[in-house]
């Protein structure tokens, strides 16, 4: 089973923190993540399929002598070596750019479906999705924000009919993607708090020096958002966001009166 997480170059750090996440999520639930190794979104996708210890196919626009990018070296290196890079042409092919658009077929080919985390009007995302259409796949969507250059195509591809996705389960859910003999019971138990965990650790590797003070001070007693502030030393606006950045991550909780506790 494989999916696709594809998207633009130029992606924001938004983006790239979603991408990352998906692709963490799908690997560690068994499913392969496919991509194309270019900058942005795909190394985010690749990176996080990575850290989980999964599986990730990586689809190149040139020969195995040409790694492009260059500085994605050592991740090609890593997924040679846990999966596999594949490729049309020869080892002596250069990376010209027609050959991307004809690469991104490979792409959406392997996989059950593809999903666009960001992409703008022309971006190369957008050819990928439209190969995937054209071959029967799945096509899913992250929106983001409408005043957002980076988000302008995947909002369009969720107004023409892609799958709008909030998270994982999303994914799973539309692909019916199954476990091939599913634990019952206590192993199934076993399984799911294995992957909460794996995840949580994950989500907090990637929280800021700032959000791990707010984090670390908090606990399963509830606390004050006044004093929420006080210990962890950071001024109130930025405060404020940050713990509404770790709520969305599903970190911690706010209670009635301005009090949060870490989510359990």
């Amino acid at each position: 089973m494989a999916v696709a997480i594809v998207g633009s170059r130029r992606a924001s750090i938004y983006g790239l923190e979603t991408a990352e996440k998906l692709g963490f999520e799908l690997a560690v639930r068994g499913v392969t993540v496919v991509s194309g190794m270019a900058i942005g979104i795909d190394s985010a996708g690749h990176r996080g399929a990575l850290k989980a210890k999964g599986r990730t196919i990586a689809v190149m626009g040139s020969g195995h002598g040409f790694i492009y990018p260059p500085q994605n070296k050592k991740m090609y290196e890593e997924i040679a070596a846990t999966a596999a890079v594949i490729t049309e042409y020869e080892d002596d092919v250069e990376p010209f750019p027609g050959q991307f658009p004809a690469r991104n077929r490979i792409i959406s080919g392997l996989s059950l479906g593809v999903v666009v985390v960001e992409a703008a009007k022309d971006s190369g995302a957008l050819i990928t999705a439209n190969f995937a259409a054209e071959q029967g796949r799945t096509v899913f969507a992250v929106p983001g924000k409408v005043s957002s250059t980076t988000s302008s195509g995947t909002n369009e591809l969720i107004r023409d009919g892609a799958c709008l996705i909030q998270s994982v389960d999303d994914i799973l859910e539309e692909l019916s993607i199954k476990e091939i003999a599913p634990a019952l019971g206590e192993g199934r138990e076993a399984i799911d708090g294995k992957i909460a965990r794996q995840t949580k650790a994950y989500i907090y590797n990637s929280l800021t020096e700032d959000e791990r003070k707010i984090y670390k001070n908090l606990s399963d007693e509830p606390m004050y958002v006044d004093e929420v502030i006080e210990k962890a030393g950071i001024e109130q606006a930025k405060a404020s966001k940050i713990l509404l950045d770790l709520e969305l991550k599903k970190l911690i909780v706010q209670l009635p009166g301005k009090q949060f506790v870490k989510k359990g």
